[in-house]
């Protein structure tokens, strides 16, 4: 009979954010105007894109029990580098298709220099990686306002937001169909009436999330990271290259990040520094604590992240639908977020 109630909050425990989740999806649903609609769902996934990424980057750090306080000045960094080359080739005459494409490349092979430096500082000087992070943020957020000036860059090659904030399915029913493209010869009211299906970005970030959760659940590499973050000492008796493999799971935060500061470029059509892009970090940090991820390490995962992002993002844009004030959200979050904690120190044996 004593099983039970253990057995229940052991389930509780562990998929609190799932079922908060869907009761906040009931709640917005009746005060929330059109909340549960099929657009306003696209629009919360399109929407977290960046913060899936950044949290998917620091769910592979804080499973080690590392944390990582520069993916947001990296992003940050990505989005005006990228955009800055995109500009100045599409001036030189570059295609837009090369113009984009070289600016990518370049971007996500520098915005890895970020992570390798702090995974140099953390492995081989020992410096905290809450202090390492930080002071890399910092430097990477200072070359970025010396690159654009606190400016947005501008005038980039076209294809941009059509391909970030564009979907996979366009329906005008009973008239047209399309693929990728809005069908030609559309205006006025009929725009209102063109069904969308499926947000590019929701493929991106699905491809992406899918990639992750299999490394992290189904490889060595994976298996690594929960050692690491549960028993450091038992990792290094077993034979796990801890240095080498907490090096790797910096210059792969550092590496998401730069693919969101890319995405955000397709999403907006301008590389944007954000005097806010520490929370940035902040939120998806919440979003991985939220998910079930603890500080200490060797807890957490894709899937659980996913679910902390998307819970802020309904409580985001379900305070918005209610008319609430948007800075409600903040105290919303920050109510979420030490749930979380208290819910894993004061549940440990059941999570």
């Amino acid at each position: 009979m004593n099983r039970n109630p253990s057995k229940f909050l052991s389930i509780f425990a562990k998929n609190w954010a799932a079922f908060f989740l869907l009761i906040l999806i009931v709640v917005f649903s009746f005060t929330g105007q059109r909340f549960f609609h099929l657009a306003n769902f696209q629009n919360i996934v399109h929407l977290s894109t960046i913060y899936l990424l950044l949290s998917s980057a620091e769910t592979f750090v804080i499973i080690t029990g590392g944390i990582d306080l520069s993916v947001g000045f990296v992003m940050g960094l990505s989005s005006v580098l990228s955009a800055t080359i995109m500009q100045r080739l599409y001036a030189a005459n570059y295609s837009p298709v090369w113009s984009i494409l070289i600016g990518c490349i370049i971007t996500l092979i520098v915005c890895i220099i970020p992570g390798f430096i702090s995974g140099v500082l953390i492995t081989k000087y020992k410096v905290p990686p809450f202090i390492a992070t930080l002071g890399v943020g910092g430097i990477a957020n200072g070359i970025t306002l010396l690159m654009c000036g606190g400016f947005p860059v501008a005038f980039l090659p076209p294809y941009l937001t059509e391909i970030g904030n564009g979907y996979l399915i366009y329906v005008l029913p009973g008239k047209a169909f399309s693929f990728f493209n809005r069908p030609e010869g559309i205006f006025g009211e009929e725009v209102k009436e063109l069904i969308r299906i499926i947000p590019n970005s929701f493929i991106f970030i699905f491809i992406i999330l899918i990639i992750l959760w299999h490394v992290l659940r189904n490889t060595r590499f994976g298996k690594h990271n929960y050692a690491i973050g549960g028993n450091m000492d038992a990792s290094v008796r077993a034979g796990i290259n801890i240095n080498k493999h907490l090096m790797t799971v910096y210059v792969l935060a550092a590496f998401l990040s730069g693919v969101a500061g890319v995405f955000n470029v397709f999403q907006t059509g301008i590389g944007n520094y954000t005097p806010f892009s520490a929370m940035y970090e902040l939120l998806a940090i919440a979003g991985v604590i939220i998910g079930g991820a603890s500080l200490m390490g060797g807890k957490g995962g894709i899937i659980g992240s996913v679910i902390g992002v998307i819970l802020i993002s309904v409580i985001e844009n379900g305070l918005h639908l209610s008319g609430v004030d948007p800075f409600y959200r903040f105290i919303a979050v920050g109510l979420v977020l030490i749930i979380a904690v208290v819910i894993d120190q004061s549940f440990p044996d059941l999570l």
